[in-house]
């Protein structure tokens, strides 16, 4: 099957859960944030015209924008919060990864790098004590990238759900449970995996600041942002009146605006699909819900109350001496499936349709591309940087 099959089934697959919310009276709002880089072999530092980039975007009709990020060249596209639905958020980050290429390249910047791990992006670390001043240093640093997915909930009043009741402790602790056999689909190739080991393996405790394994909490990989965010700054702070120096005068906070479960662990990567990864969030904002309604979610947010759990990531794409990879997780649990063919049931019962076990069908499909070979399994540009 290919990959546009897959996401015409995928898509489907979302206007059904989506209908399902609607049903339930609620609504998912999904945002995607991006990191990459751009590389030049004539300059160390590019530089990047962001208005120029996110007018082009703005004018394909993309609730987005491109901002920069941590790194001497890398950069960071971000969801704007305008109501999209969470099917036209996927079409937004797919589109948004096929045109960034071409809008790069009207500013004579040739190489856009959207993988898990830029070996080599920079040769700088952070000056002793500091946390954004860097010192020269003649050593690679393997620059990780993201792909985060913020989720929330409203109701019919639009009142956010995350930030005053415990349906935010619901959700978290079911991306937890789910995240470790669906890896696959959020960390879609090896340099994924090798992603998690940067700081272990290169001596960066200091300079990176990505995941390594599943935790909760405020500042964990699969983060519940209320007051606070991943570095205890407070969250949904808005400024009403500055001075003539543009400082800040008098602030407005309304962290329940933007209160949302963040899932950190996605990896940056061509093979990333937005579809199937709305898919993933939906059905964990579906078993949140039934923890929610079923016990008003008091056990799990209760349990929450004690210090944070972290569980491990699978170690590799495929299986090797240190167990099953994230490929035979994905295949041998039956979560993502039996939930979709579930709500596809449910949702196709009252018009006597008959079900096609979509479910099913898009668990294959997602394996049959690593059956075909069509992703890169191998992380041969990482020897050339090695120390």
């Amino acid at each position: 099957m290919s990959k546009q099959s897959l996401d015409t089934l995928a898509i489907t697959a979302i206007e059904i859960l989506q209908s399902y919310l609607s049903s339930q009276h609620l609504t998912a709002h999904i945002h995607f944030e991006l990191e990459g880089c751009v590389r030049s072999q004539r300059q160390h530092t590019i530089a990047i015209n962001f208005a120029k980039i996110n007018k082009k975007i703005a004018e394909h009709g993309i609730e987005g924008q491109l901002v920069p990020e941590y790194w001497r060249n890398q950069w960071e596209y971000v969801s704007l919060f305008a109501g999209q639905s969470p099917l036209k958020e996927a079409h937004n980050l797919t589109n948004v990864i096929k045109l960034l290429p071409s809008l790069f390249k009207q500013q004579n910047i040739d190489e856009v790098l959207i993988k898990p791990v830029v070996w080599g992006g920079d040769q700088v670390q952070l000056l002793l004590g500091s946390k954004n001043i860097f010192q020269g240093l003649n050593k690679n640093i393997h620059i990780p990238n993201a792909i985060q997915t913020n989720i929330s909930i409203s109701d019919e009043q639009g009142i956010n759900l995350i930030a005053d009741s415990p349906l935010g402790e619901c959700l978290q602790q079911c991306l937890m449970n789910t995240s470790y056999a669906c890896a696959l689909l959020f960390l879609p190739e090896h340099d994924a995996y090798e992603r998690l080991t940067l700081k272990s393996k290169y001596g960066l405790n200091d300079e990176l600041c990505s995941p390594t394994d599943i935790s909760g909490g405020h500042q964990g990989s699969i983060a519940l942002y209320r007051q606070y965010g991943k570095h205890n700054q407070i969250l949904g702070e808005d400024v009403l009146i500055v001075n003539h120096l543009n400082e800040p005068l008098v602030k407005q906070v309304n962290w329940q605006k933007t209160a949302r479960i963040e899932h950190r662990l996605g990896a940056s990567s061509l093979h990333y699909n937005a579809y199937v990864n709305v898919i993933f969030a939906l059905l964990n904002v579906v078993d949140a819900i039934k923890v929610f309604r079923d016990d008003s979610g008091k056990n799990v947010a209760n349990a929450h109350s004690s210090p944070p759990v972290s569980k491990p990531l699978p170690s590799s794409l495929l299986d090797d001496e240190k167990g099953l990879g994230a490929y035979s997780l994905f295949e041998q649990d039956n979560w993502f499936e039996q939930g979709l063919n579930e709500i596809e049931q449910l949702m196709i019962a009252h018009n006597n349709d008959q079900p096609i076990r979509i479910g099913s069908k898009i668990k294959h499909a997602i394996l049959n591309i690593y059956r075909n070979k069509k992703i890169v399994l191998t992380a041969s540009t990482r020897k050339d940087f090695d120390q």
